[in-house]
């Protein structure tokens, strides 16, 4: 069974009016979409889809929280998921594309299918920083991704000026500032 089916609403045998619907979303999901960024989740989809002659209207709640890596310590990390939002739901002779907004369906078509809508709705209620809660980071990792200050960077650059470089390396870097540098009167 494709597993976004899962998260399909036969609406054609329902009467006009609210309906409430409930769905479990799991690492399932984000791998069905080959996210590379969510790792797995635990999340609590409800909506409420309001179903009239012309139109449905889906509102999304989804709760809980999703594995990403950390971008202070590369470790996993457990980030909340706090989503609210509308899906309309439109009929058309026409096929038309899904535009993050308004789902168009075929007359035809008995169900509408939520399971883009939910993932997308998921990865966009993410921060743009996912980090672990202050002192939660691995320590090792962050010894290792330790970013110097200024005044330790001066000293590594002064240690590695006054050491000679006698690589091959070095040998065409100092060749290379005798050359910018001009010819000199020794050596005119």
């Amino acid at each position: 069974m494709d597993i976004t089916k899962g998260y399909s609403i036969a609406y054609k045998g329902l009467k006009n009016g609210t309906h409430d619907f409930a769905f479990k979303v799991g690492g399932a999901l984000f791998e069905a979409y080959g996210s590379a960024e969510i790792m797995g989740g635990d999340c609590d989809v409800e909506v409420k889809l309001d179903k009239s002659e012309t139109q449905l209207v889906a509102d999304v709640t989804i709760r809980g929280d999703v594995v990403v890596a950390c971008d202070r310590c590369l470790e996993e990390c457990r980030v909340p998921v706090d989503f609210e939002g509308r899906l309309l739901v439109k009929f058309s002779d026409e096929v038309r594309e899904y535009d993050g907004e308004i789902l168009w369906l075929l007359p035809g078509e008995d169900e509408v299918d939520l399971a883009q809508y939910i993932y997308e709705s998921i990865v966009l209620s993410l921060p743009y920083q996912r980090v672990h809660p202050e002192g939660g980071c691995d320590p090792e990792m962050l010894r290792r991704f330790r970013i110097v200050s200024d005044k330790e960077f001066a000293e590594i650059e002064d240690r590695a000026g006054a050491e000679p470089d006698n690589t091959a390396w070095g040998k065409l870097a100092e060749l290379k500032e005798r050359m910018e540098a001009g010819p000199q009167d020794d050596e005119k």
